[in-house]
């Protein structure tokens, strides 16, 4: 039984949505989010990331910065530039991109079913990125963010849906991303009572995106709780901001990784440490074809990989896979068979030769960062290269050279197996597009 409610947003007025809105807080580094807030001075980041509004040398993760976000966040209330609903509503939150639409219900999902295990999670989360979203959110004493949750298919909920979407959206634009995003209020008592018993009907509930924000704001209201003895379960503090999405409408992009350094093999012999698991074969592949595709892993079991101007295909051989939900996803293949025992990995939420880069910038991007390395091999060390023996510039180079992975997308039903089995997958397992928006709902829960 899943328990989900509606809640009275603060959102913002109709002819200011489309400027405020915003990506989320973690897509952005500190000067890409300085950068937007300068052009857009409406856009939320000044919220979600406060220290947009300080020199650079600020701790970004100083008092200041979280109260100035409350602050903010309270004068936008004043000025209008946010409405605050008369009575708890739902919303349908809709996005397009590409031609294809996901249709998201927007309420609030109950801290205790993400305690108990009702809502289902794929990933860890690292404390120090749950720290910051904490004074966030307990600073602000609101969720600004809202937690991306997903649910195996419901028909009545689907033809609700379908209904409500008949009618006018309250907001319709189109984010400089060219995505479109669609709202529409339910404040019908008929609809809302309907949605709330749809839910309750719904087993479980599991976290596609936003771990952190879940984290963080399930603490947030635990702490509360405890400050206060009495609490009835009631109070706003109990419940997160989420938007929940039917599986089948969702779309994961893959996931890929560059590495620096190949652990003292020559690029040759690496290739041959991978023959060992792996077939490969060298591709064939257009670079004025900007989109890379006939780079891209064909199915399930493939892997591309980018190496010295090269591109080739890795197949894993079938004694790898053993039929075990987590060891048979793509992103633990090449953690288990390369990544860790060819190139010394062992922690991939920690060593900072590996880098993530989301699908979603396409393979060009990891043909630019591997080649930008292969220049820094290229370029003249501070120490005379009469220092070194070739041995020793051998392994130099080998430390510097770049590799990249590119991935065969995670499928929503290989989340849903790994969230009911309990288990966890590898970092960076998915990327989730579109990106919902920030501060077109913010949950307030003050005493």
């Amino acid at each position: 039984m899943s328990i989900i409610r509606p809640f009275r947003s603060v959102r913002p007025a109709k002819e200011k949505a489309a400027s405020i809105a915003a990506l989320p807080y973690d897509v952005y580094h500190r000067k890409e989010a300085k950068e937007i807030v300068a052009q857009n001075p409406l856009s939320f980041l000044k919220i979600d990331r406060a220290e947009t509004q300080f020199p650079d040398e600020t701790d970004m993760y100083s008092p200041q910065v979280y109260t100035c976000a409350r602050d903010i966040l309270e004068e936008m209330i004043s000025n209008h530039s946010f409405l605050t609903e008369e009575t708890p509503c739902y919303y349908l939150y809709a996005l397009t991109l590409h031609g294809r639409t996901q249709t998201g219900i927007v309420g609030c999902a109950s801290i205790d079913d993400y305690q108990d295990g009702t809502i289902r999670r794929h990933e860890n989360t690292k404390e120090d990125k749950e720290l910051d979203r904490i004074r966030h959110v307990d600073t602000l004493s609101a969720q600004t963010g809202p937690i991306f949750l997903a649910y195996r298919p419901q028909p009545e909920l689907k033809q609700l849906t379908k209904t409500i979407k008949s009618e006018s959206p309250l907001y319709d634009f189109i984010s400089e991303d060219q995505v479109r995003h669609q709202v529409w209020k339910i404040g019908e008592q008929r609809q809302i009572e309907q949605i709330s018993d749809l839910f309750s009907q719904i087993r479980h509930l599991y976290i596609a995106d936003g771990h952190h924000r879940a984290a963080s704001a399930v603490k947030v209201g635990l702490r509360r709780r405890s400050q206060h003895p009495d609490y009835d379960g009631t109070e706003e503090f109990n419940y997160f901001l989420s938007v929940l999405f039917p599986a089948d409408e969702l779309q994961i992009f893959d996931y890929n990784r560059v590495v620096t350094g190949l652990n003292g093999y020559t690029f040759k012999e690496f290739l041959q440490k991978v023959r060992e698991k792996f077939e490969i074969t060298e591709i064939s592949a257009s670079f004025t074809d900007s989109s890379l595709s006939s780079c891209r892993p064909q199915q399930k079991g493939e892997i591309t990989m980018y190496g010295q101007h090269t591109w080739y295909r890795l197949k894993a051989h079938r004694e790898l896979y053993t039929g075990d939900p987590v060891s048979d996803l793509d992103v633990s293949i090449l953690q288990d068979f390369i990544l860790n025992p060819l190139l010394g990995i062992q922690d991939p939420k920690t060593d900072p030769r590996l880098q993530f880069v989301g699908g979603i910038r396409g393979l060009s991007e990891l043909v630019r960062l591997v080649d930008a390395g292969a220049k820094e091999v290229s370029a003249p060390t501070q120490t005379p290269v009469s220092n070194f023996s070739s041995e020793n510039s051998s392994s130099t180079e080998s430390a510097l050279e770049r590799i990249a992975f590119a991935m065969y997308p995670t499928s929503m039903e290989e989340l849903l197996l790994v969230a009911d089995s309990g288990r966890l997958m590898p970092p960076k397992s998915t990327w989730f597009e579109p990106k919902l928006r920030s501060g077109l709902f913010i949950h307030k829960f003050e005493e």
